[in-house]
């Protein structure tokens, strides 16, 4: 394998199917085998782990970048929201747009540093 991807440029540094030199199989970018898959591609299958642990991992910029590699096989349809979390979760998101000093709901999220919407900061810094 070495000389083939020395011959076509390509880097080796990180293939180590058997995990000897990383100690987890690696492969490098683009390079994965077949029936892998990343956390953001299997979200985009509409899939999710399952709850297993990752089997493998790709390494790439000099070894800074890795994304860790799950099994098809082992992957779960994706969780929905119950009604009762969607609403939780809409009640949270208006929460984080209600200023807490003149209490209307703006189009955006308030801003943490200010604590307040930005027409009552402006009110107040003036």
């Amino acid at each position: 394998m070495t000389d083939f991807a020395d011959h076509i440029g390509l880097r080796v540094r990180f293939y180590d199917p058997l995990g000897t030199r990383h100690g987890f199989p690696t492969f490098p970018y683009r390079m994965a085998p077949a029936g892998l898959a990343t956390m953001r591609q299997l979200r985009a299958a509409g899939l999710r782990p399952g709850g297993h642990d990752p089997v493998a991992q790709i390494l790439w910029r000099r070894g800074k970048r890795v994304a860790y590699l799950y099994r098809l096989d082992w992957a779960k349809p994706k969780r929905t929201a119950t009604p009762a979390q969607r609403a939780a979760i809409g009640k949270a998101l208006r929460a984080r747009r209600t200023c807490r000093y003149c209490g209307e709901v703006k189009p955006y999220y308030i801003p943490r540093r200010y604590g307040e919407c930005l027409d009552c900061h402006e009110g107040s810094t003036s």
